[in-house]
């Protein structure tokens, strides 16, 4: 991976390369620092398509931090398949291709947090080998409150 250094910024967003699992293209599409609205910590934004296409099928984010918030709610990794995509694993085949750049950045272990009535994360995070550790109540102070969070499942997984 090769580095991508911003001017006067401590942080170094890497660069990915092209990120495929068959017929899945995981694209970087941007890159976020810690704003005070809402991203706490260094964000990677990913596109998940097909073939190669534009058209967008889902999404997954990696955060690069240690915080409490990362640990206990918002998690290091976030994704989203769009309804007309689920049930092909997608995000699941999308956080291994990242796992190596969380990995890069010495994110280990890797947290993932889902509410839980997800049931579709809850085990997605099982077949990427994550184990439960247990079901957290959200504070009013956290940003996954604000968005209707009150629990989270939290799964652990080491890379």
């Amino acid at each position: 991976m090769e580095s991508l250094l911003l001017p006067s910024e401590p942080f170094q967003f890497l660069r990915p390369g092209v990120l495929r699992d068959g017929d899945l293209t995981v694209t970087l599409t941007s890159t976020h620092l810690p704003n005070g609205a809402g991203i706490e910590v260094p964000t990677y934004c990913f596109m998940l398509s097909l073939r190669g296409g534009v058209t967008s099928v889902g999404h997954v984010h990696l955060r690069i931090g240690n915080t409490e918030n990362l640990r206990l709610y918002q998690g290091h990794v976030g994704y989203g398949v769009d309804s007309g995509w689920r049930g092909r694993h997608y995000a699941e085949r999308a956080t291994r291709l990242i796992l190596p750049l969380a990995k890069a950045h010495g994110i280990n272990p890797v947290w993932i947090t889902c509410d839980p009535g997800n049931i579709a994360s809850r085990r997605t995070c099982e077949r990427l080998g994550g184990v439960f550790v247990e079901m957290v109540e959200v504070p009013s102070t956290a940003l996954a409150y604000r968005f209707g969070a009150r629990k989270k499942c939290r799964y652990r997984l080491d890379v």
